[in-house]
């Protein structure tokens, strides 16, 4: 589950990603999974979520080892936790995660699926990094547990559901539609990202 402690950590774990350079490539990652993989083309790994880097598409794990691969995402990957769908970039740091791949052409490993084994330890945020935000609802994609708000002299934000959402927060989200206006309490990952907290 996403923490609003995670937002510095997401951002150190950017930052990490970038400094992988060369040794989180995915034209590496054989060296490194070598005999999970064998001479199957798909197989799995399981390891600790260190960070997601979105503009380079990839999830950077830590494996029991110590050591630490790259898996190439696109917009077809599923993350599921507990049978529900939720987007790549609900990954955090110390997740816990069993990721089906395959070889790719350059060499590296793509996954087309995360099962999240277990989220990261602890809950809950500081109250007063909970805002609270109304504006109007603009598209809903229920598949990935994700909907935009156009909020006034802001713009448009991303809000996502948490791996923990309550089953009434679940049944008013499916029940949203586009224009509709609502309140909700939520934190800010960055400039265009909110994780829900809950519906007003």
């Amino acid at each position: 589950m996403i923490k609003l402690t995670h937002a510095a950590r997401r951002g150190a774990a950017t930052l990490m990603i970038l400094t992988l350079g060369g040794c989180a490539q995915l034209g590496s990652v054989g060296n490194v999974l070598g005999g999970v993989l064998g001479g199957g083309g798909q197989n799995q790994v399981q390891g600790v979520v260190r960070g997601v880097d979105t503009r380079a598409q990839q999830i950077v794990i830590q494996q029991s080892d110590g050591s630490s691969v790259a898996l190439a995402y696109d917009s077809q990957t599923q993350v599921v936790y507990q049978n529900q769908n939720y987007s790549v970039t609900s990954l955090d740091p110390g997740d816990q995660i069993t990721a089906r791949i395959q070889s790719t052409n350059n060499g590296g490993y793509y996954t087309d699926l995360v099962q999240v084994d277990q989220p990261t330890s602890g809950s809950g945020s500081p109250s007063g990094n909970v805002q609270t935000i109304q504006g109007t609802v603009r598209q809903v994609d229920t598949a990935n547990g994700l909907f935009s708000l156009d909020v006034a002299n802001y713009g448009t934000v991303i809000v996502a559901l948490p791996y923990n959402v309550s089953r009434t927060d679940q049944n008013r989200f499916m029940s949203l539609r586009s224009g509709d206006r609502i309140r909700i309490a939520g934190v800010f990952l960055n400039n265009q990202r909110v994780e829900l907290r809950q519906f007003y």
